[in-house]
């Protein structure tokens, strides 16, 4: 335990680029453990083959430590997923990862970028609002929450223009 702590502490700075369909297991494992419901590595397969998805992973040796995966459609993309490994967390990676898949989507024409969050979420919420998105709904109830409290989903939203 004081082995694999230390070397989370002293190991280099992840490695940040596109993501694809090789990445699909990693990216799975990552998103199983960081949400209440994982997505599959089926799952996470055929959203890396949809032409209008786009992945950006961070990679530590051969560790996923992170990834954000966006839709984009047109001029307006919505962000599906981010994760970072516990591990990692606090570090600024999702910043990271953030603001590179933002550039990237506002260099293939978005104008404005869309995602949800748990209400619950406030890393989440606060790396969002560190970055421009502001709130412009709410879905009561889309969580599913411990002890049947279901938690309110913030629809996000970030102009790129």
């Amino acid at each position: 335990m004081m082995l694999s702590m230390l070397s989370n502490m002293f190991a280099g700075k992840p490695v940040l680029s596109e993501a694809s369909g090789r990445d699909a297991a990693a990216i799975a494992a990552l998103h199983g453990v960081s949400f209440a419901r994982g997505w599959s590595e089926q799952e996470v397969e055929t959203l890396m083959t949809d032409r209008h998805v786009m992945a950006h992973r961070a990679i530590n040796g051969s560790t996923m430590a992170g990834f954000i995966l966006s839709r984009l459609v047109e001029d307006e993309a919505e962000i599906l997923s981010v994760a970072v490994a516990n591990a990692r967390r606090g570090r600024g990676l999702a910043r990271s990862l953030l603001n590179l898949h933002m550039r990237r989507l506002a260099g293939l024409g978005a104008r404005a970028i869309f995602l949800e969050v748990d209400e619950h979420n406030a890393p989440a919420i606060r790396l969002y609002d560190r970055a421009g998105f502001h709130e412009i709904s709410r879905r009561p109830n889309y969580y599913p929450g411990a002890g049947g409290n279901a938690a309110a989903a913030l629809v996000l939203r970030r102009d790129l223009v």
